[in-house]
């Protein structure tokens, strides 16, 4: 009796066990899906039958692996064992007979559990299959594509972990956080609350997408894992877009009709930051440092849009909320500009420094090693806040400094980077004339202390 109601509740178990990794496998298994639309892949393929798949591929591999990875954590020890001695037993003893019941029973999914299991033997396979192909070094178009087909079915044909069967899952996708869900339940037009509760859900959608990034590793599984992910969110804020498109003309209300144009603008104008400059041609970036700054990068930059565009719509209904009443880390857009700001001007600072001590042979070379150390710390951090018209200025003067040899800097060979420096130091001025006419800090002066804190520090290499 005990063993019974064991198997018939352990799904239950599990799921109350690991909510988190049940939540990634619902993430995953759409992920593996959108990966395969070419719309959604981060290179560009200008001639597709001649194109080699094999990093996209390789992409899907270790996605494969990661969903593997969830399954042997939510399936039970005892559980594995009897599904792999199934295996084998239906390999080495079973007639054709007794091996079609076997698999007849598995295929009716009339149970959580059997669901489960289909998806653990399809992902099995795939493996196998996508690892061999993998060996080729070439993978066609139509290869790549007919492995998304047979993996598309897998996943929509289970009955139980099929993550396309609703458009929001109530499982998943809520509102956790009361003072957002008592916002939306205080919206008396019955339309309007209709409308803002479907906005906030896809928000906080997105964000348990991001959540599913791990953005401290340089284990490829995990950063290939990530980067679909990433291409998830793309074809979910295409669908977000197209929603508050649907939605705005049927907004009454002026002001809340107008924050919502600018949301979707917002969004706009931030995922082209991120698919068309963070992540372009990322498969093609093999280093583990430079992959993992561009996932991080633009995990940083959708996160802050999600969580930034819901606090906005909060604060609409409800002035007085602050952010961090929402997101323990919430950084506000005041602090975020005074940031960018102040990090733009120690830049400045330091390039004006560069320029000054040109002529002096052990004073360049110091000031320039604290230059490129600042510059990598501005990279990783700072590059997220600048605005879509200002990165691709910033990407190429970093990209040309960070690539000039010190031997030039002794021998004195410094004429050219001078007058990059030159021109690159007229950009930044405008560019924080633009950031000093933002309302939110237009009447804030710059913190001149941390600036030349921040500069003393990477001078004297501390």
């Amino acid at each position: 009796m005990i063993q019974r109601k064991e198997t018939k509740d352990w799904i239950s178990v599990s799921k109350e066990t690991h909510r988190e990794l049940f939540s990634e496998l619902d993430a995953l298994l759409r992920a593996a899906d959108r990966f395969f639309n070419i719309e959604n892949l981060p290179s560009a393929k200008e001639n597709l039958q001649e194109s080699n798949f094999f990093d996209e591929l390789s992409a899907v591999r270790d996605l494969i692996l990661r969903i593997l990875s969830v399954l042997e954590v939510i399936i039970p020890e005892n559980k594995k064992n009897s599904y792999w001695f199934q295996k084998f037993a239906e390999s080495k003893f079973l007639t054709d007979r007794n091996r079609d019941i076997l698999r007849q029973e598995l295929y009716k999914q009339d149970s959580p559990e059997k669901g489960l299991f289909l998806l653990y033997d399809s992902f099995i396979n795939l493996k196998g299959l996508v690892t061999d192909l993998l060996k080729s070094g070439e993978i066609a178009y139509l290869s790549y594509m007919n492995i998304g087909q047979i993996l598309s079915k897998e996943i929509r044909e289970n009955s139980y972990f099929n993550p396309f069967k609703k458009d929001i899952n109530p499982e998943f996708d809520m509102i956790e956080n009361q003072e957002i869900s008592d916002i939306v339940k205080n919206i008396r037009d019955k339309d309007t609350k209709k409308h803002i509760s479907l906005t906030l859900l896809y928000l906080f959608r997105f964000l348990r997408y991001l959540n599913h990034i791990d953005i401290t590793t340089q284990r490829t599984i995990s950063l290939n894992s990530s980067l679909v992910i990433l291409m998830l969110v793309r074809s979910e804020i295409g669908v977000f877009n197209n929603y508050t498109e649907k939605i705005i003309p049927r907004i009454t209300q002026p002001d809340l009709k107008m924050l919502l144009q600018s949301l979707s603008y917002q969004f706009s104008m931030e995922t082209k930051r991120v698919y068309r400059q963070e992540l372009k041609e990322i498969l093609k970036k093999k280093a583990p440092r430079y992959f993992r700054g561009r996932i991080e990068n633009s995990h940083g930059i959708l996160k802050n849009l999600a969580e930034q565009s819901i606090v906005q719509i909060a604060q609409f209904y409800k002035p007085e909320l602050s952010g961090e009443d929402i997101f323990t880390s919430f950084v506000a857009k005041t602090e975020q500009s005074l940031r960018l700001r102040e990090d733009i001007f120690a830049l400045h600072k330091f390039l004006t420094l560069v320029a000054e001590k040109a002529n002096k042979q052990e004073e360049r070379l110091r000031i320039f090693e604290s230059l490129r150390n600042f510059m990598l710390y501005f990279e990783s951090f700072t590059f997220r806040l600048l605005r879509y018209e200002d990165y691709e200025e910033f990407v190429s003067f970093f990209k040309e400094v960070l690539l000039f040899k010190k031997a030039q800097i002794i021998s004195g060979d410094v004429n050219r980077l001078v007058e990059k420096i030159h021109n690159f130091r007229i950009f930044l001025e405008t560019t924080l004339r633009h950031i000093a006419n933002r309302a939110e800090v237009r009447d804030r002066s710059i913190d001149m202390d941390r600036v030349d804190k921040t500069i003393n520090q990477y001078l004297s290499g501390s």
